[in-house]
């Protein structure tokens, strides 16, 4: 009796346990296995193991350190200004008022664009020569002739981080003002009763309340804008001179301009390095031990 339900078991839990393994557990090996390899487009049948070589000749490119550089500068912007203006029209969001549902559909709507496609209508809006940016600063005399946001080296990484802030920005306005409903009211009523202002309810009841909110969803954003190249691929495809270059970028273009699948796979492998332990260095600082969702 009991071998029989063990069997039911594995047979209700095989088909997650077989979509997980195919479209997460098998590409990741695949993934580390070709980084140690030089399979690329023009070898299929001269394939051979090569060990470190590939992660020698990424992680020597002169190009790298300014490629992490990026890296760092697109995550830590992304999700500092995502996060306070997310948690910003939360708390604005949290008290009903009229029209409320509308305008909650009009802010939440970029989150369901696909990011590449949000990239081009970016690409598209401010392009240097009949970008509509540039065409209202100008109007409004702001500017006296177009700016070159994308084709500037110095201002192409602001305005996809810029972009990206926007696109991310109801992700937190979601997940946060979730979390900000979940508190009881009577806890606010019971701090006004004691003197307490807007400042201290902030400091001492909302924050801590939805704090595992706060944390969690920091570390699932910082997540995805690392794995996300959709918007700079969109707007720029890691140019001008490199400037937007990030890893996830980088791996991608190795990919399609030079068709070396083995050095693509060995960046994807560095990117799961630096996740899992920014991961876990992120998690034993928040005192946390465990990513709820």
């Amino acid at each position: 009796m009991k071998s029989k339900k063990v069997l039911f078991i594995f047979f209700m839990l095989f088909p997650t346990f077989f979509i997980i393994s195919t479209l997460n557990i098998y590409p990741t090996i695949k993934g580390i296995i070709l980084s140690f390899q030089n399979f690329t487009l023009f070898n299929f049948n001269r394939i051979k193991f090569i060990g470190l070589k590939n992660y020698i000749d990424i992680l020597t490119d002169p190009e790298f350190p300014s490629i992490l550089l990026n890296t760092l500068l697109w995550i830590v912007c992304s999700v500092i200004f995502q996060f306070l203006l997310g948690f910003g029209l939360a708390i604005l969001m949290k008290r009903p008022f009229k029209g409320r549902s509308i305008y909650a559909g009009l802010v939440f709507y970029p989150w369901a664009l696909s990011g590449f496609a949000i990239g081009l209508l970016w690409s598209w809006l401010l392009n240097g020569q009949f970008g509509i940016i540039n065409d209202i600063l100008l109007r409004l005399g702001l500017i006296d002739s177009g700016i070159n946001f994308l084709s500037d080296p110095k201002l192409a990484m602001f305005s996809v981080i810029i972009v990206n802030i926007w696109y991310g920005i109801p992700f937190f306005a979601i997940m946060l003002l979730a979390a900000l409903q979940s508190i009881p009211d009577s806890l606010y009523e019971a701090a006004e009763i004691d003197g307490a202002g807007p400042v201290k309810k902030l400091i001492y009841i909302t924050i801590p309340y939805i704090k595992p909110t706060i944390i969690n969803t920091i570390l699932l954003r910082s997540i995805w804008i690392m794995n996300f190249p959709d918007i700079i691929y969109g707007m720029t495809r890691g140019g001008p001179a490199g400037s937007t270059n990030i890893l996830a970028v980088h791996m991608i273009n190795i990919v399609y301009y030079k068709n070396d699948y083995s050095k693509a796979s060995t960046v994807g492998v560095i990117i799961l390095t630096i996740l899992m332990i920014y991961t876990i260095i992120y998690l034993r600082i928040t005192e946390s031990g465990v990513v709820e969702i």
